[in-house]
């Protein structure tokens, strides 16, 4: 019942959000094309200013997965996370998704090769990408690309809110599909 009803509220959501975007705005008197053309050009000025601290973290990210160390770490970690429900198959997503959202969705599109999407890995896997934030990604290029140094409270509450999306998702993605 409940995964009919989300497919249902899937097929409509983004056109929903797409015809109601502009709508919006023309309420508000807003001209939504220029709005938009001027974010996008901020927004390739930005690009443009991150791509050195991007290139330097999917650079140690490669380093980290090729050199077996996040094998190493899953073996190690597996015995604990097997005790709240969190199949060892899915934990190397919950470690690289604080790192790269494109090594997670790798790893999340191999989960689902092997295991199916519709299987409960498949299905956790997605949860977890969805509920968690590339953390050091988004310390390393954006702070990087606005020069902190100091990131004082920010890896600590953000790998304190990755624990907890994480958490999270096994409870719900067992609770709902298990």
């Amino acid at each position: 019942m409940f995964v009919k009803f989300m497919e249902t509220i899937s097929v409509y959501a983004i056109p929903l959000i797409i015809l109601i975007i502009p709508i919006y705005g023309f309420i508000k008197k807003v001209k939504v094309y220029e709005a938009f053309t001027e974010g996008a050009k901020e927004g390739f000025t930005t690009g443009v200013t991150i791509i050195p601290y991007l290139v330097a973290m999917l650079v140690a990210i490669g380093i980290f997965r090729a050199s077996g160390a996040l094998d190493i770490l899953v073996s190690v970690v597996s015995p604990i996370t097997n005790l709240f429900g969190m199949p060892a198959e899915v934990l190397p997503m919950a470690l690289m998704r604080p790192l790269s959202g494109g090594g997670a969705s790798g790893i999340m599109n191999d989960l689902f090769t092997t295991y199916g999407p519709d299987s409960l890995i498949g299905r956790m896997a997605s949860v977890m990408n969805g509920s968690t934030e590339t953390t050091f990604y988004v310390l390393a290029v954006y702070f990087g690309a606005v020069g902190i140094k100091k990131t004082r409270h920010a890896v600590p509450a953000g790998l304190i809110a990755d624990v907890v999306g994480l958490l999270t998702a096994v409870f719900v993605t067992n609770l709902m599909f298990k």
